[in-house]
């Protein structure tokens, strides 16, 4: 995890990238279980939605090191 990514020249740390692509997998997902209506169920949606975006994102920081071509990883 330690080290930066290069894009366009710019030095990026890793888990910025990581980040971004956790909110592009968060908003679609976001959307699914709103239209599902399982909101709901939650008792505090802003708890549930940071939550959902930690386990993201230690699913996108697991599988970058099975990957390392799919995420950028130094």
């Amino acid at each position: 995890m330690i080290g930066e990514v290069d894009i366009g020249g710019v030095f990026t740390p890793t888990l910025l990238v990581w980040s971004v692509a956790t909110l592009a997998l968060s908003l679609p997902l976001r959307w699914v279980l709103s239209r599902l209506g399982v909101y709901r169920f939650v008792w505090h949606r802003g708890l549930f939605d940071l939550s959902l975006m930690v386990i993201l994102l230690g699913a996108v920081t697991a599988l970058s090191t099975k990957f390392p071509s799919v995420f950028p990883h130094p």
